[in-house]
C-alpha cells in the first residue's frame, strides 16, 4: 500500500508504514489457517496411534500375587521387540508376503497399465463404460469381496470348482493354492483403481507430442512404450508405493477365508499375527510391537522406491 504526495510538477510514491509487513503476516496466517485442518487429522489419526503403540509395546501384563489380584502392567523395554522376532510365525509371515507380492504387483500393475493404454489408444471402443465397469469392483468392500470370492472357492457349492473338477483339475483354492486365490481377489479388487490412475495421467500428456512421434514414423507399440509409458513414470512409482504398503497391510482378504481353511492362514500375514496376539492371546504388547516393526518396514521400503523413483 502506497500513499502518494504532490509537490508542485514532482510526484514522489512513498510506501505506507506496515504496508508489505502487514500482507507477509496476512498470507502467512492464511497458510497456517488452510493447512491446520490437515495436520490435526494427521496428528489423530495417524501420529497419536503409532504413539500410543509405542507406548504398549514396551509393557506386558504381568499376573499380580497369587493370581486374584487381577493384572498389572510392567515395563519390560525391547522384550516384546525380540520375543516377535524370535516367533516362526511372525517370520513365516514376511515370507507369505514377499510371495504374495511377488505375484500380486507385477499383476495388478502390469495389468492396470496395459487396460489404461488400451483405453488411451484411439481404437478403444465404449470407453466410459470399459472405465466404469473395470472401476466398479473396487467400489466393493474388502471384506465383501472376499465373501463373494469365497464362495467362488468353496467346494461343493462353487460353480468354478465343479466345472474344474469336471474337466479333471482339482485346485485346491483353499489349501495349497490359498496365496493364489488371495492373490486374484487383491488383483480384481485394485487393477480398476489403478487403472483410471494410469488413465488420468495419460490423458495429460500434450497430444503433439503424440501427433509428432506418429509423423515421425512411429507405430502405436512404440508410441506406448517409448512416450507414454515412461511420461507417467511419476503415476507408475505413486501406485507402486501405494501397492507396497497395501501388500504389507494384507489382512481382510485373508481373515475372511481363514474360518473354512482349517487354521492354515491365522497368522498368515504380520498384520494377522498382530491381530491374533491382541485378541486371540491378550498379548497387546508384543502385538503392538509387530505393528511398530511393521510401520517401520513400510517407511523404509516406501522411501527407498521414492528415492529410486526420483532417480529413474
Amino acid at each position: 500500500m502506497t500513499a502518494t504526495y504532490v509537490d508542485g510538477a514532482a510526484r514522489q510514491r512513498v510506501p505506507a508504514r506496515g504496508g508489505p509487513l502487514r500482507g507477509h503476516r496476512a498470507r502467512r496466517w492464511a497458510i497456517v489457517l488452510f493447512t491446520a485442518p490437515f495436520f490435526v487429522l494427521f496428528a489423530a489419526v495417524v501420529i497419536a496411534p503409532l504413539g500410543y503403540a509405542l507406548w504398549l509395546s514396551l509393557f506386558k501384563e504381568q499376573s499380580s500375587g497369587l493370581g486374584f489380584g487381577g493384572a498389572q502392567s510392567v515395563f519390560n523395554g525391547l522384550e516384546n521387540y525380540l520375543n516377535t522376532v524370535a516367533d516362526q510365525a511372525f517370520r513365516d509371515g514376511f515370507l507369505v508376503l514377499a510371495g504374495y507380492s511377488a505375484l500380486y504387483i507385477p499383476l495388478m500393475l502390469g495389468g492396470a497399465l496395459v487396460l489404461a493404454l488400451l483405453l488411451d489408444s484411439g481404437a478403444a471402443l465404449l470407453r466410459r463404460f470399459f472405465q466404469l465397469a473395470l472401476f466398479m469392483p473396487h467400489v466393493v468392500p474388502g471384506v465383501i469381496a472376499g465373501l463373494i470370492w469365497l464362495y467362488l472357492y468353496l467346494p461343493g457349492i462353487s460353480p468354478i470348482v465343479a466345472a474344474l473338477r469336471d474337466g479333471g483339475i482339482h485346485w485346491d483354492f483353499l489349501g495349497d493354492r490359498v496365496v493364489s486365490s488371495v492373490v486374484n481377489v487383491a488383483v480384481w479388487e485394485w487393477t480398476g483403481y489403478n487403472m483410471i490412475i494410469y488413465f488420468a495421467a495419460l490423458q495429460a500428456i500434450p497430444r503433439e507430442v503424440l501427433e509428432a512421434a506418429t509423423m515421425d514414423g512411429a507405430r502405436g507399440i512404440d508410441v506406448a512404450l517409448r512416450i507414454k509409458v515412461p511420461m507417467i513414470r511419476g503415476a507408475v512409482i505413486t501406485t507402486l508405493i501405494f501397492t507396497i504398503i497395501g501388500s504389507l497391510q494384507l489382512f481382510n482378504e485373508p481373515v475372511v477365508m481363514d474360518g473354512v481353511s482349517d487354521g492354515i492362514i491365522s497368522t498368515w500375514t504380520p498384520n494377522m499375527y498382530a491381530y491374533f496376539e491382541a485378541f486371540g492371546k491378550n498379548n497387546y504388547g508384543q502385538a503392538a510391537a509387530a505393528s511398530i516393526m511393521l510401520a517401520a518396514l513400510a517407511s523404509v521400503l516406501s522411501y527407498f522406491v521414492t528415492k529410486w523413483g526420483n532417480k529413474k
